[in-house]
C-alpha cells in the first residue's frame, strides 16, 4: 500500500495492543499494509488473566510462528477438574485441528512479546497513547481516524479503516453508538499470584468448580463459576476466579473476599495463603458471546474483547481474540485490495458474516448454558452428577473448551458439532 504521508496516518489503525490487536496488526503488516498500532499502556503491563492457553489458543500462537519451545513457555498436558470431592484429569483430546497441550506464560511477557512480533513485521507501534473515539466524516459517516492522548497533547490519526481492539472498555465503538448487549453473558474474574514451591510446577491446569460465597453463613451460595490454580512454572502460582452474571449474586458479592475464603480452605502445604501473596488482588470484566454487535460499521471492525469475543462456557478470551484478529486481518487485506466505494464495502461487511459462521451457533449455546448454571440446584447437580463420569467429562472438556473437530472426529465431537447445529447463531 501507499506510504504514511505523516506520522499520523496509516492504511489500518489498531488501537490496542493486547493478543488480539498485535495479531492483527502483525498479519496486516506482514501483508504489507502500512499498520498504526496504539496502545494506552507501556509494556510491559499488567493484565487481569489466568495466563494459560488452552491448545486452542496454542493454535494461535503457532500460527504466528512463534516458537514454544523454550525455557519461556510452561507446557501442560490437559486440565485438572476438582469438585463434588472427585478430582479428575482430562487430557487435551487428540485433535486434527488443535495442538495436544496447553501453555502457560505471565500476560506481563507474552503480550509483549505478541506487540514486539507486530513491530517486527513493520507496524508502528505508538506506546502511552489513549485513544479517546473515532473520527467521524460528517458527509459520508465513515470512521477515518482517531483522536488520541499524549504526553504531547492531543493527536488525531487518520486511516481509512479503524480495528478496536480496546477491550472491554470498547470506547472506540462505543463512540461510534455501538452499545453492549446486556442480554448476553458478562462475567467477572479475580486474579492474585502467590509463591509455592509446591503448586509452581504442574502438567495440568487446575480448574475448581465448586466456589461458594460464605458471606452469609446461614445461606452459602454455590456460584455459576470456577476458580483456578495454574502452576508458572518460575516458583509462582496464578490463583483466581471467574464468575458469571447469571447468579443472582453478581454483583453482590465481594469477590476479592472470595478468593481469600477459598484460598484459606486450601491445604497448608500448597502454600497458598496471605503470607505468600506476592502481588494485590486485581479483577477485571468478561464481554462474552457476541455482546457487542455489529462487529463491523462503517469503516469500524471490533475484535477481541471490544466485540464481546469472550467463550461463555468457560471464559476464556485470549483465543478467541486472536481468532477474530486473523479473520479481521484477512477481511482488511481483501477490501484494501479492492478500489473504494461498494466492492470494498461489501468485502468489509464479511467480517460479522465470518465470525458469525465461526462462532455464532457455538456462542449461542454457551449462553443457554450460562443461564442454566447460573441457578445453583442446577450447578450443583451437574458437578455432582458429571464429575464421576469420565466419558460424561471428556464430552464436556470438549464442549467448554471448544476443543472438536468438525470433520471426521469422534464420538465427542459429533455430539458437540450436532449440539451446535440446533441452535441459531449469535449475530
Amino acid at each position: 500500500m501507499h506510504a504514511p504521508s505523516t506520522d499520523h496516518s496509516a492504511d489500518v489503525i489498531v488501537v490496542g495492543a493486547g493478543p488480539a490487536g498485535a495479531t492483527a496488526a502483525t498479519y496486516l503488516a506482514r501483508a504489507g499494509i502500512d499498520v498504526l498500532l496504539l496502545e494506552k499502556s507501556t509494556f510491559p503491563r499488567e493484565k487481569v488473566c489466568g495466563d494459560g492457553l488452552t491448545p486452542r489458543g496454542v493454535k494461535q500462537v503457532l500460527a504466528l510462528g512463534v516458537d514454544v519451545s523454550g525455557d519461556d513457555w510452561m507446557k501442560n498436558k490437559g486440565l485438572r477438574v476438582v469438585g463434588g470431592g472427585v478430582t479428575l484429569e482430562l487430557d487435551w483430546p487428540d485433535l486434527a485441528d488443535f495442538p495436544p497441550f496447553g501453555l502457560v506464560r505471565p500476560r506481563k511477557d507474552f503480550d509483549e512479546m505478541l506487540a514486539s512480533l507486530a513491530v517486527k513485521a513493520g507496524a508502528r507501534l505508538r506506546q502511552a497513547t489513549t485513544v479517546t473515539g473515532p473520527v467521524v466524516d460528517d458527509v459520508t459517516g465513515r470512521v477515518t481516524g482517531v483522536t488520541a492522548k499524549t504526553a504531547a497533547g492531543p493527536v488525531t490519526y487518520s486511516a481509512p479503516l479503524v480495528i478496536a481492539a480496546d477491550g472491554v472498555s470498547a470506547r472506540t465503538a462505543l463512540g461510534l453508538g455501538l452499545q453492549k448487549n446486556d442480554k448476553r453473558p458478562m462475567g467477572v474474574a479475580v486474579r492474585r499470584y502467590y509463591d509455592s514451591d509446591v503448586k509452581t510446577s504442574d502438567d495440568y491446569l487446575e480448574s475448581h468448580l465448586e466456589l461458594w460465597d460464605r458471606s452469609d453463613p446461614a445461606n452459602p451460595i454455590l456460584m455459576p463459576g470456577y476458580g483456578w490454580i495454574f502452576g508458572m512454572g518460575d516458583g509462582s502460582v496464578n490463583v483466581g476466579l471467574g464468575v458469571l452474571n447469571t447468579s443472582k449474586a453478581f454483583g453482590r458479592t465481594d469477590y476479592k473476599a472470595l478468593l481469600r475464603t477459598w484460598m484459606a480452605g486450601t491445604p497448608g502445604d500448597w502454600q497458598l495463603n496471605e503470607d505468600t501473596a506476592s502481588s494485590p488482588i486485581l479483577g477485571a470484566a468478561l464481554p462474552m458471546g457476541f455482546n457487542r454487535t455489529p462487529h463491523y460499521k462503517d469503516g469500524l471492525l471490533l475484535i477481541g474483547d471490544a466485540g464481546g469475543m469472550v467463550n461463555p462456557f468457560n471464559g476464556e478470551g485470549i483465543a478467541y481474540a486472536m481468532e477474530s484478529a486473523a479473520i479481521a486481518a484477512e477481511v482488511v487485506l481483501q477490501a484494501l485490495g479492492r478500489p473504494e466505494g461498494p466492492s470494498r464495502e461489501s468485502a468489509l461487511h464479511g467480517y460479522p458474516v465470518a465470525m458469525t459462521e465461526h462462532l455464532g451457533q457455538y456462542y449461542r449455546l454457551g449462553s443457554a448454558f450460562s443461564k442454566l448454571i447460573g441457578q445453583p440446584k442446577i450447578m450443583a447437580a451437574a458437578t455432582k452428577l458429571g464429575l464421576p463420569r469420565k466419558r460424561l467429562m471428556y464430552l464436556v472438556l470438549k464442549l467448554l473448551a471448544g476443543l472438536y473437530d468438525t470433520h471426521d472426529g469422534d464420538w465427542a465431537d459429533r455430539v458437540v458439532v450436532g449440539l451446535t447445529k440446533v441452535v441459531p447463531g449469535v449475530r
